[in-house]
């Protein structure tokens, strides 16, 4: 396995967002290339760690990436900026699907099999990109088509996915709102439900049923989406464990209450769905 960090480029003026001098960059895993193997085509996820668009957790970031290398995932743990409002961590996201698809030769990735996963927080940024990869919103500032930041498949992990004051996680997209919180047409316009349509990729999502940080009803709204529009999915939704779980045993775990050996069956299955495609 190699391991190289990048620095993402965003011109942050082409969509009226000051450049602050902080930059996003993008931790990439993949297998190295060797005569007697050959090349793979491997397929690549974008990791957005959780943090309530606050900071990018460790829990969710390099452990993930290992676990799923393992399998022959090639992996790129997104480090988000968390400074500004909507649309600047969208655009890093954005950067980042972009920068491996202009790479997949070498990184020795199929460029069609892009998926992007997301913790929490960062479940909300994944699934962004899963339903504005077609947007100006995120083409214009990057200078780029759809296709350059199409996303193939999106793994959402007990995700922020709506804005329904009852449902979400307030803080999140308050951080997403600065300086516009009384804004309520992009308040509905976060709303990840809401954005889903026949261009939105596969997905799989987990929850956990007892979540009081996240509830389930940001999966449960999400799922409702995708079906309508019928959309392939896959989902695991679990009575016990709570929030902020990880891969759900020692590996992420801070405290015992993030050890949850049914819950952690998440990860296995996500490797084997991401596998089928």
């Amino acid at each position: 396995m190699a391991k190289e960090i990048i620095e993402l480029k965003v011109d942050y003026e082409k969509a009226g967002i000051k450049d602050i001098g902080d930059k996003p960059t993008l931790e990439c895993y993949y297998s190295t290339l060797t005569e007697e193997i050959g090349r793979k085509k491997h397929r690549a996820l974008i990791i957005c760690p959780g943090g309530g668009y606050d900071y990018c957790s460790e829990r969710e970031a390099e452990p993930i990436a290992f676990r799923f290398i393992a399998h022959g995932i090639s992996c790129f743990v997104l480090r988000y900026t968390c400074q500004r409002a909507f649309p600047q961590d969208a655009l890093e996201c954005a950067a980042a699907v972009k920068y491996v698809r202009e790479n997949a030769a070498k990184y020795d990735i199929d460029p069609n099999k892009i998926a992007v996963m997301g913790f929490s927080a960062g479940g909300h940024l994944a699934a962004t990109m899963a339903n504005l990869w077609n947007s100006e919103i995120l083409t214009k500032p990057l200078g780029c088509t759809p296709e350059d930041i199409k996303v193939n498949a999106s793994v959402l992990c007990y995700a922020v996915l709506t804005s329904e004051p009852e449902f979400t996680h307030e803080g999140s997209i308050q951080n997403l709102l600065r300086g516009r919180e009384n804004d309520q047409e992009l308040r509905d316009f976060l709303a990840m439900e809401k954005r889903v349509g026949a261009h939105t990729p596969p997905t799989f999502l987990w929850h956990c049923a007892d979540d009081g940080c996240v509830r389930v009803q940001n999966s449960l709204f999400y799922m409702t989406s995708l079906a309508k529009y019928w959309i392939p999915f896959e989902s695991h939704i679990y009575e016990h464990g709570g929030h902020g779980l990880g891969l759900c045993d020692e590996t992420t775990a801070t405290w015992e209450g993030h050890i949850q050996p049914v819950a952690a069956a998440w990860a296995d299955a996500a490797i084997k769905w991401l596998l089928r495609l």
